[in-house]
């Protein structure tokens, strides 16, 4: 069974990243672009006083969530390394 990988061929174990890689880059840019949209207008909307920002309720949403995102964070920059692929995948999806 040389060329197998958990009894699937060798080539789907390398591909499978990719084109998850490939379908994940193409997601965040549009994700950015639809949040560069997103912030610019909540600074208009911030600046004509419409919605007030503090900076107490930021720190309390980073105190409540910083550390589940830091968890995940890790989780994900731990995994990402294993799959040159995936990688390879992401930057591809996200310039073209």
């Amino acid at each position: 069974m040389q060329g197998f990988v958990a009894g699937l061929p060798a080539i789907v174990v390398m591909a499978i990243p990719f084109v998850l890689g490939l379908i994940i880059g193409f997601l965040l840019r549009k994700i950015l672009k639809i949040a560069i949209i997103a912030a610019i207008i909540l600074f208009i909307i911030t600046y004509f006083g419409l919605f007030n920002l503090s900076f107490d309720s930021l720190k309390d949403l980073v105190a409540q969530y910083g550390p589940i995102a830091a968890q995940y964070a890790v989780l994900i920059l731990g995994i990402l390394p294993l799959s040159v692929g995936l990688i390879i995948g992401v930057i591809i999806g996200f310039l073209v």
